[in-house]
């Protein structure tokens, strides 16, 4: 299967997905959309509009400092419209919209840049939230805002306590704040996910374990047990979750039905492709982990199972095919990127 049609499977819309719209009209605008998720996001709000005979506009918004992401959102016939979100006049020029979609900000790359996550993680939602605060909105978070559990517990609830290590999970409890203030204020419609992990072909925490496996490299098990869903439910949650914004702000956990085994995970490629796993180090008694129940109960179970993705993730990587070379760094413990 090529790119392109991954592509249009993980952006295919579902029921639930169109009759959210339905009861949501006007237009909408995808913040932080040149990121991992935003064009399947995009793409899939795009083809349920069409689907309904509606002609709302979706707005892509982002740098887009990459050409070729940028294209693919023009060829789909999705407006981009290009910005940078830490610039106040930039934000104060951006797009009207019904509905905002909240994709941005940074992770990779700061574990020694604390003011740019203050600038990009705090300050800059703090601004949008306010542009954006007659808007319907949904902000994109992480399950690294919790505490570790063991995973027996079965993970986080939203109702648990969120004390994170590091600055990185630190800055993104002052965005979360930042969408959680506005509602208040403004009486803003709000919905909070936090997602723990989307994965697809190219990218994501399996993808990050079958690529090692298929290399021969060791796998590191000191975070020796995961969260993953695929990225079309994941992308079907989040627009689905407009339905539940509200004032204060609605949080929810995205994710898979289980707690997962990174060995087991590992061993599972291994025997997909008659290659040894090897390993390092030994499962920490905790991990970043999410429970989802309130999701599920809202919308109902992810559609791909676990043996789904391995089945897709290990053809892609057998056949050698690309990668978004951004790997996941789940094995991190310390909260800083």
């Amino acid at each position: 299967m090529t790119e392109n049609e991954w592509d249009e499977r993980l952006s295919r819309p579902d029921a639930g997905v169109v009759e959210t719209l339905r009861k949501h009209p006007g237009d909408i605008a995808v913040l932080g959309a040149g990121g991992k998720m935003g064009f399947h996001l995009c793409r899939m709000l795009q083809r349920a509009l069409e689907s309904l005979g509606r002609k709302d506009c979706i707005t892509a918004i982002s740098r887009f400092a990459a050409s070729p992401k940028r294209a693919a959102f023009e060829t789909s016939g999705i407006r981009v419209h290009a910005a940078d979100l830490s610039d106040d006049q930039q934000v104060a020029g951006l797009p009207e919209a019904e509905t905002m979609f909240f994709l941005a900000g940074v992770k990779f790359g700061t574990a020694d840049n604390p003011e740019i996550l203050e600038t990009m993680n705090v300050r800059m939602p703090q601004k949008v939230a306010k542009q954006y605060r007659d808007a319907r909105i949904v902000a994109l978070s992480t399950g690294c805002v919790y505490s570790f559990m063991a995973p027996e517990s079965g993970g986080s609830k939203e109702s648990d306590p969120t004390d994170p290590p590091g600055a990185y999970a630190q800055s993104c409890i002052g965005r979360e704040q930042a969408f959680m203030d506005n509602s208040l204020r403004f009486g803003t419609p709000t919905s909070i996910i936090r997602l723990n992990y989307s994965n697809e072909c190219r990218y994501g925490v399996l993808y990050d374990i079958a690529s090692a496996v298929w290399d021969e490299r060791e796998v590191q098990l000191e975070t020796g047990y995961v969260n993953v869903i695929w990225q079309r439910d994941a992308v079907s949650y989040t627009i689905r979750a407009l339905e539940q914004a509200a004032s204060p702000a609605f949080v929810l956990n995205v994710t898979g039905e289980k707690v997962l085994s990174v060995r087991e995970i590992a061993m599972g490629f291994s025997k997909r492709f008659q290659k040894p796993a090897h390993f390092t180090g030994c499962e920490a008694e905790t991990a970043w982990l999410n429970n989802a129940e309130r999701c599920h109960r809202l919308f109902g179970p992810p559609e791909a199972t676990l043996e789904q993705m391995m089945d897709w993730i290990a053809e892609w990587v057998s056949e050698g095919m690309p990668s978004l070379g951004k790997p996941t760094h789940f094995q991190t413990r310390d909260g800083d990127y």
